[in-house]
């Protein structure tokens, strides 16, 4: 039982510390983009363990397209990024309306 609450307990914290990152560091975007990624991983640590604790692989099974999804986002935003910083030489949030129209 002591097990079961610690593992909720790392994911939630986790989930928690991503959340004061994305909202605490909204000027930078590569903060964000990490949080956002710690998120994914704290939701798919609670699938895992979920699945674990009721002998279903269902939970491994989403957990495994949660970390795909996250994958492909990371790359494709990171590669926006590269593109976006070539341009402009900066990267800010307060910036990125301009890349609209």
């Amino acid at each position: 039982m002591y097990e079961q609450v610690n593992y909720i307990n790392t994911s939630t914290l986790l989930f928690l510390i991503s959340i004061i990152g994305i909202f605490l560091n909204q000027r930078n975007i590569l903060v964000m983009l990490m949080s956002l990624e710690m998120m994914f991983l704290a939701v798919s640590f609670n699938f895992i363990f979920s699945s674990i604790l009721l002998d279903d692989i269902a939970g491994q099974i989403f957990s495994l397209l949660i970390l795909t999804v996250a994958a492909a986002e990371s790359s494709i935003g990171l590669a926006i990024l590269v593109i976006y910083y070539r341009i402009r030489s900066v990267i800010t949030v307060e910036l990125m309306t301009l890349m609209s129209g």
